[in-house]
């Protein structure tokens, strides 16, 4: 307890308290006081007291506070060495005033200005006094007027405007902005300049007048407005324009000028670059033989060339003077016609609103006396802002079009009359599709009067929506809703429409129903009449009975689908020719395996046609409406074949610059063809063994399964069991792939099918030749009939071909020496030169070291250094075993 809390008050005397007690009671009421928050410490630093603001300010009650070090309780933000080094210093006894950041007790950011400096009191251990006041408020209202002012100077700079304040008492500029500066010309980094500097700057025919009208807003202290030029120090002559407000003060007096300075030289200059070519347009149109006017964004007329007033009979000033059409003797009020005048006017304020270009057809008085029909055109000219800035109109003659099309009225009037007594249907429609008229025995096969097709009200009894189309389009369609074939209405539409936009002549057919409830087919022939500039000004409509001639078509198309069947089911499967015993065998297994998802095997020798075969399953499978993808497995490279069949990602190996789509991918829901499949190599085997058993893959260089729903069809003239025994081959996949094996019969099988194959293929090339061949000599066919034909059907057609290019007359031969030689029994060997052992020898050999493989770069074929198509003929020829298996002593 102190030594004044033990005296009364009414007591104490002041000059008794010791200095130390005053002191400490002078302290007491400065805590209580003063709105700053006020610590006393001891030497080292420590709170001794805080008073309530210290509280309010910091969070800290007196009890937290107490016995902690200051820059421990209110710790100090970001705050450098050299910064904390000097607080430090101000808290241990010398003077201190400075601004920084402190934290709440929650945590919070606090701007404060710190005064600290030293205590004596007596008997006390107070060392020091620090007082702290929250600037936080200050400092964000500081930092949101250097935002304004920066965001003020960027919209300056955007704008290329400049501001400025200016004291008539002093007569300096007490402000100018830098963008002020740069458009006047002085140096923003010196002094403001004086107004007479300003003044002198100015252009010398400008200072006179421009010192009156600123001494007058000074005498008037009022606001002023007005252009200039100035002499700028680095860009010449430009042209400025300055707006200024006087600001009073609250005597009314005037207290200083604040504005803007804007350089509008380059304004100034599209200016006059636009009136001037103004007066060029003007000389231009008074020299066009065709009246045109100028208006302003609102109508005002501002400018008719030479024809125009002649047409009028008035003077350019006549008309100016005049005005709008909105004035009741306006110009075009004079001029038009009486019957026109008030649609006239509400056209042209509708069109002018909406700031499109706009047309309007009207009689004008010609000064002749006599009113002729023009047509006005409207044009709007934009700047590049979009606003419309002048109105261009022209006006054209056309009173002759508008008389022929009162002489077309009265002629169609008397076409009417003619039309009625035609005992056939006709229509006739505006270029919109509108109906406009009908004869007597069209309205009676739809049950319509002309009434309802041109009337409106139709469409709401129909139900139909009126903003759809035309009402007379609407009223049309709703007549085809009632007559046409429910299953002709869609496309009677469609082919309507794209008839009208290709404003060309059509025809449609439709069946329609007549009055005795039956449907019959009818012809309608579109015929449009144009004027002579070529524009649709009518359709004319008639309608032919063609049922019995759909009928008969029907009939035919019927005979010939019936033909087709028969055809196919006696000798053409596909672009398969032939009725033999062993072809309808195997079309029979066609058409059995073919509706199923099946694995097929396709067995035969080169040139057999087992692609064809692979069409033909494709084609009447389910999957016939999807992709059918080949892929030749002994065309591609054994490197690139797994990438060719799964795909590979990018950078999965050199030269994969992109993802690349497998065919398996690619053949998704369809089907895929893999012919010569005993070529892939054993790698490949293994991922296609995959596809098949999981229906998923991986591209190359990818880790993630695609899955795929994939038919597999596969082909082969190997061995495939020989190729399993010798390990080139997967068993596995063997299997895989032998769920339903189809043999193709070799041609020397089937040799009652070569006469139909002759057939087919010399009426074939015959027509890509442009030839005429009728006959095909017996000879001939009997000489094709016993040859063997190693090669098969390929080599048939071959043959065919040769001998239809070579042909001179109408009957086919074959010249008998292409089927000599080589072409003798290729199973026989006697007779052979020393020659032909030694390549004998040497093919089975290469096919013995090859395992039987004969493309890639380890089979026989690359061994030989012959091409695969050559090393196969050879074999089939000299009747090898592709296995290397030695021939018996008896061949």
């Amino acid at each position: 307890m102190n030594l004044t809390d033990k005296l009364p008050p009414d007591r104490i005397d002041p000059r008794t308290i010791p200095e130390g007690i005053r002191q400490e009671a002078l302290l007491r009421g400065l805590f209580s006081k003063v709105p700053e928050a006020v610590v006393l410490l001891d030497i080292h630093d420590r709170i001794l007291k805080v008073n309530p603001e210290f509280t309010k300010i910091f969070g800290y009650a007196q009890e937290e506070a107490c016995g902690h070090l200051i820059n421990e309780l209110i710790v100090p933000e970001e705050l450098s060495a050299e910064a904390e080094e000097y607080t430090r210093r101000g808290l241990r006894g010398d003077s201190l005033n400075v601004e920084t950041v402190r934290k709440h007790k929650d945590g919070k950011r606090i701007h404060v200005s710190m005064i600290s400096g030293p205590v004596s009191v007596a008997d006390s251990h107070i060392s020091h006094y620090a007082i702290y006041r929250d600037i936080t408020e200050r400092k964000r209202a500081e930092q949101r007027l250097r935002e304004s002012e920066a965001y003020l100077a960027e919209a300056q700079r955007l704008s290329q405007t400049g501001s400025w304040a200016w004291n008539p008492a002093t007569g300096y500029i007490r402000y100018c902005s830098e963008m002020c500066c740069r458009v006047l010309g002085f140096d923003h980094a010196g002094p403001p300049p004086r107004l007479e500097e300003l003044f002198q700057r100015l252009h010398p025919d400008d200072q006179a007048a421009s010192r009156e009208q600123f001494e007058k807003a000074v005498r008037d202290k009022a606001d002023f407005e007005w252009d200039y030029r100035i002499v700028h120090p680095e860009k010449g002559i430009r042209d400025i324009h300055t707006v200024g407000r006087a600001v009073l003060d609250g005597s009314s007096n005037l207290a200083e000028f604040v504005g803007t300075v804007i350089d509008v030289t380059e304004r100034k200059r599209r200016e006059q670059e636009l009136r001037q070519s103004e007066v060029e347009l003007r000389t231009i149109t008074d020299t066009i033989r065709q009246p045109i006017g100028v208006e302003a964004p609102d109508g005002t007329q501002l400018y008719a060339n030479r024809v125009a007033l002649d047409n009028s009979g008035l003077t350019l000033d006549e008309v100016i003077k005049e005005g709008t059409i909105r004035r009741e003797n306006g110009f075009l009020a004079r001029r038009c016609h009486p019957d026109d005048i008030n649609r006239v006017r509400d056209e042209r304020r509708i069109g002018l609103l909406e700031g499109v270009p706009f047309d309007l057809e009207t009689r004008l008085l010609h000064k002749s006396g006599q009113y002729r029909w023009y047509l006005v055109q409207y044009n709007p000219l934009k700047d590049e802002s979009g606003q419309i800035i002048r109105w261009y109109n022209t006006a054209t003659d056309i009173d002759d079009r508008k008389r022929a099309e009162d002489r077309l009225r009265q002629s169609e009037k008397e076409l009417r009359a003619i039309t009625d007594s035609i005992r056939q249907f006709i229509v006739v429609l505006a270029p919109d599709g509108t109906t406009l008229y009908a004869n007597k025995l069209a309205l009676e096969n739809v049950g319509f009067t002309i009434r309802d097709l041109t009337n409106e009200n139709l469409l709401t009894r129909a139900g139909l929506p009126r903003q759809a189309e035309a009402p007379g389009e609407l009223a049309w369609n709703q007549v085809w809703r009632k007559s046409a074939h429910p299953d002709d209405l869609n496309r009677i539409q469609a082919e309507r429409r794209k008839g009208f936009l290709q404003e060309a002549p059509f025809d449609l057919e439709a069946r329609l129903l007549l009055k005795n409830g039956e449907y019959r087919w009818q012809l309608f022939q579109y015929n449009p009449l144009k004027d002579e500039y070529g524009q649709i000004i009518r359709w004319y409509v008639t309608a032919t009975d063609i049922d019995d001639r759909k009928r008969m078509e029907e009939q035919l198309r019927n005979e010939n689908l019936v033909l087709r069947e028969e055809i196919d089911r006696s000798s053409m499967f596909d672009e398969i020719v032939g009725s033999s015993k062993p072809i309808r065998q195997l079309l029979k297994h066609v058409e059995k395996v073919a509706p199923s998802d099946s694995t097929v095997l396709i067995l035969g020798e080169t040139g057999t046609g087992k692609e064809l075969i692979a069409h033909a399953l494709h084609r009447r499978s389910k999957r016939a409406n999807r992709a059918f993808i080949r892929v030749n497995c002994a065309a591609i490279p054994q490197s690139l074949i797994a990438s060719e069949l799964f795909g590979h990602e990018k950078g999965a190996f050199t030269g994969a610059l992109q993802r690349r789509v497998g065919r398996f991918e690619a053949a998704n829901g369809g089907t895929l063809f893999l012919d010569e499949i005993g070529e892939l190599p054993m790698e490949t085997q293994i991922a296609l063994l995959r596809v098949l058993q999981e229906k998923e893959f991986e591209r190359v260089g990818s880790n993630h399964p695609i899955s795929v729903d994939v038919r597999l069809i596969a082909a082969t003239n190997r061995d495939l069991p020989g190729a399993v025994a010798a390990g080139t081959f997967r068993q596995d996949l063997f299997y895989r792939l032998n769920v339903f094996p189809i043999a193709v019969p070799p041609l020397r099988e089937r040799v009652d099918d070569i006469s139909l194959l002759v057939e087919y293929f010399v009426g074939r090339f015959a027509t890509t030749a442009g030839k005429s061949i009728r006959h095909i000599g017996k000879p001939t066919l009997e000489q094709l009939r016993r040859y063997p034909w190693p090669g098969n059907i390929r080599e048939l057609q071959n043959v065919v071909e040769r001998a239809v290019i070579l042909s001179e007359t109408d009957t086919f031969i074959v010249d008998e020496s292409w089927l000599t030689g080589d072409s003798a029994d290729s199973s026989r060997h006697e007779g052979h030169s020393t020659l032909a052992d030694r390549e004998i020898e040497m093919i089975e050999a290469a096919l013995a070291e090859s395992h039987g493989r004969i493309a890639g770069p380890s089979g026989a074929a690359a061994k030989l250094g012959i091409p695969r198509q050559t090393l196969d003929s050879k074999i089939r020829r000299l009747g090898l075993n592709k296995y290397g298996q030695k021939r018996s002593a008896s061949k």
